[in-house]
Formats: structure tokens, sequence, C-alpha cells
């Protein structure tokens, strides 16, 4: 009776705050990133910071656009039709951003990780040019136990798979989102929130940072192999869009600044672009990208040259 009672309890948890509280919609192509229970939450960050999921890091490294930025960056190029964009010009692209608006201090340390060689670089500049780690990234950069839990979360997700491919009404349906391996791509599956909320442009604040978020652009941008006029900085509409912060670091940096101000675009949860605004606001930046992404992947063009040849 102890027994059962011991096993029933440890079941129960895994329903409700773990990995299983989450459906399971990874496909041929997927693994989970993030689940929203209390006792499984991010994976994403170990996945790139230790290496768990080796075919997506080494697709990240033969892309040759490479998306670098917060979450909002991945639902914005997360539709369908950006990625039949770059398929029809056979352009491999990774949309690699990160949950909980990571800065340069995580995401320098994961491309020397990645080891990728783009063409051509989109930047979402909000307060990606700054000093900071979210208690995720924190946590597997800091936290001694970090690899062993983040291991941990791989094999439950090898079980979940399984378990709730076959038997679906064994999980919940807690807000789940997935990262494509081949392009990195999100999408999500569960209970998604759902707080329509109109973009809009916020006012400058924090004015007196922006010289520091200008010099450390200056230096990250400086020690990318790729040509200035192959890095594109934009900024994804939001509900206060820092647009003249990322004008200034752009004008500053003299790289071209793309982010079209599309009409009705509306968010799902205050902070992250819907399906429809997304599949808008992401169509106006391909058009208007377009020229420069394919130029910069014709030919080998967009490789900065060595400090030799300068």
């Amino acid at each position: 009776m102890v027994l059962l009672v011991v096993v029933a309890t440890f079941a129960a948890k895994l329903r409700t705050t773990g990995v299983f509280a989450c459906p399971s919609s990874y496909g041929d192509h997927a693994y989970l990133s993030d689940c929203n229970a209390s006792n499984y939450g991010d994976y994403d960050h170990g996945a790139f910071w230790f290496g768990l999921e080796p075919s997506a890091q080494q697709a990240a490294g033969r892309a040759q656009v490479l998306f670098l930025g917060n979450s909002r960056i991945q639902f914005a190029m997360g539709t369908s039709a950006a990625a039949q964009w770059f398929d029809q010009r056979s352009i491999p692209f990774f949309s690699l951003g990160f949950s909980h608006y990571e800065s340069i201090t995580f995401f320098t340390p994961v491309l020397a990780r990645v080891q990728p060689h783009p063409k051509a670089l989109v930047i979402n500049v909000d307060r990606f040019f700054a000093e900071w780690l979210s208690p995720a990234s924190r946590r597997v950069a800091q936290e001694r136990d970090a690899r062993a839990r983040y291991d941990e979360k791989r094999i439950w997700q090898r079980v979940h798979k399984q378990v709730c491919g076959a038997l679906p009404m064994l999980c919940g349906h807690e807000f789940a989102v997935y990262r494509n391996i081949g392009n990195g791509q999100w999408f999500t599956s569960g209970n998604k929130p759902d707080q329509r909320v109109p973009v809009a442009d916020g006012p400058p604040l924090d004015v007196e940072k922006w010289p520091h978020f200008i010099d450390l652009a200056r230096q990250f941008v400086g020690e990318l192999p790729v040509d200035r006029q192959c890095i594109v900085l934009t900024i994804v509409p939001s509900e206060k869009t820092k647009r003249a912060e990322a004008q200034a670091i752009a004008q500053a940096l003299g790289v071209p600044f793309i982010a079209p101000q599309v009409e009705g675009l509306t968010t799902f949860d205050g902070s992250h672009l819907d399906t429809r605004s997304a599949a808008l606001w992401s169509a106006a930046f391909l058009e208007a990208a377009g020229p420069a992404l394919e130029r910069c992947t014709a030919n080998g063009a967009g490789t900065a040259p060595s400090a030799a040849t300068r």
C-alpha cells in the first residue's frame, strides 16, 4: 500500500508539475524548448549551453542567415511563410533566439559553442546589447548541478514523447514551446495565452545608458566575421517598442536598420506577436530586408575580409 501511494504521488506530480503537464507535439524534427510547468520549465538554454541537441547546434552553425535576439524575434519569424521564403531561395537559416530576454552576456559564449559562419545576421535590438543573465541563463552558467538537471530533462523528453504520443490523454495542456531542429523556429502547443494587446512605440527609456549600449554593440559587432552591410538590426514590435533606442544603435554602428511598421498588429500575451501579426510583420520584414539577405548570401558574399587583407 505504501509503495502504491508513493508511485501514485510521483505520477501525479509528473502529470501536474512535470513535463507530463504539457502535450506531446514534437513531430519528427523538434524538441521541447519550454514546458510551462513548475518542475520543468526551460530546456532550450541548457540544450545549447551543454550541447544536448547537437543536430540543432550543427544546423545553427551551417546557417547562412542567422537570427539573434529574444523570444519576440522567435515568435515574429516563426511562421511557415518565413520558412518558405528561405526555402524557395535555397538559403539555410536558423532562428537562434531565446526566452527570458537574453543579452550578449549569454549569446557570446553560446555563439562560441555553436561556431556559426553566417553570411548575413539579423539581430533584434531589444536590449540585446546589454550585460545581464536571466534566471535561466544564470542557472546553466553558474549552478554546479545544472548539467545533471538538464540531462535529466532531456531524458524525460524521450519518455514524454513516447508515452504521450501513444496515449495523449495521460498528458496535460499547459502551454509548451517547441524548437524546430533544422531551422530553429518555434511553434507552440497547449493552452496559449489570449491577452490581445495592440503594439505601439514606447517612449525613449534609459537614454543615459545608450552610449554604453552602443559601446557594447560596437565590440560585439566588431568581432563578427560578417560584413557590416550584411548585419541587419531590427526591433520586433511589442506593447512598448524600443524603436528610438534601436535606431540610435544602428545609426551609431552604421549598419542597416529594417523594422517595418505595420498597422493593426497585436500580441497574444502583451509581449509577443500573435500568429496573424507575426505573419504580417515577417512578410513586411522579408520584403524590405530580402534584397540585402539575397545579396549577402549569393556566391559567398557577406563574409568580412580577414584582418590580413583589410
